[in-house]
């Protein structure tokens, strides 16, 4: 319920399609409030060899228990029992393209070496680059709705574009063009397409990690404020308890002229923004503890 009292009575278009409606369908199943991170992830892409055609998780996860536990580790070896001399040639090659591309810092050239579910092995390289991405709208379907917030998030800097006031797509182009990972909750499924529909021109060639697929992955089921109050991951106590249903209710009352509506909005949008990260490092240390890599056995 929310906080905020509205000094005016409102007719609202139904109940908005909102992001926890689509990703939750039922309560935590598991907690991991009070855990601490306490490993590096550094080397994790440089430990995936699931980006090469044709090795899964399974023989991944042979390569690493036989001592193969890093790409130099693999290049540095003439034969590898299982695989054909023209197979580890062709890998070979692979994993030197790889090298250079993470030596260059092109995380784009990882896109579509890993499959949209495994982007989360991107983090731990790419995460200084990272742009944490949330959006608020008019609360219909993107053939009639509009796009009223979207905030952005990176390098300890928050980016917020207002419908009317800063938001067009040169600006949106512009910030993200220098992101070299998203970040979202539920994002694949609301945020970047309604984006790409009411901004056509927008160009969205990073890797994409979405959480609410990650958390799943954990078993780890419900909203973005459910799964971040579980962590242990806190907001002001104005904010709590507003929901995409309120950030609607706020875009409407600011319409109609109260500024603190507009204040209160955008921080609402500031603090989904900004909590993506505390949740995206807890994240990726249980998937990669899930993975079974090496160094966390």
């Amino acid at each position: 319920m929310s906080h905020y009292a509205f000094s005016t009575r409102m007719r609202v278009a139904p109940r908005p399609i909102h992001r926890t409606l689509t990703c939750s369908k039922s309560e935590i199943k598991a907690t991991i409030s009070g855990h601490t991170i306490t490993v590096t992830l550094s080397t994790m892409l440089k430990s995936s060899f699931i980006l090469l055609n044709g090795i899964g998780e399974a023989t991944e996860r042979r390569f690493w228990d036989a001592g193969v536990r890093t790409w130099q580790d693999f290049l540095g070896l003439q034969d590898l029992p299982g695989l054909s001399t023209g197979r580890k040639s062709l890998y070979d090659g692979e994993l030197r393209a790889a090298a250079e591309a993470h030596e260059a810092r092109d995380a784009r050239y990882f896109r579509a070496k890993l499959k949209a579910r495994d982007h989360w092995r991107l983090y731990p390289t790419f995460k200084t680059g990272a742009v944490y991405l949330d959006i608020e709208t008019t609360g219909a379907s993107a053939d009639v709705g509009e796009v009223t917030v979207v905030g952005l998030y990176g390098q300890e800097k928050m980016t917020t574009l207002i419908r009317g006031e800063s938001l067009t797509e040169t600006r949106l182009n512009e910030e993200l063009s220098r992101a070299s990972l998203l970040v979202t909750f539920f994002g694949s499924g609301f945020d970047l397409p309604f984006l790409k529909a009411k901004f056509p021109g927008l160009t969205l060639d990073q890797p994409h990690i979405d959480l609410c697929f990650a958390a799943r992955r954990l078993k780890l089921t419900g909203g973005l404020k459910h799964i971040e109050a579980e962590c242990g991951i806190e907001r002001d106590t104005d904010l709590r308890g507003l929901d995409g249903w309120d950030a609607v209710r706020l875009w409407q009352a600011y319409r109609r002229g109260d500024e603190r509506a507009r204040d209160l909005l955008v921080r609402y949008n500031e603090a989904d923004v900004r909590n993506l990260e505390p949740l995206a490092e807890l994240l990726v240390e249980r998937l990669a503890r899930q993975a079974q890599v090496p160094w966390l056995s």
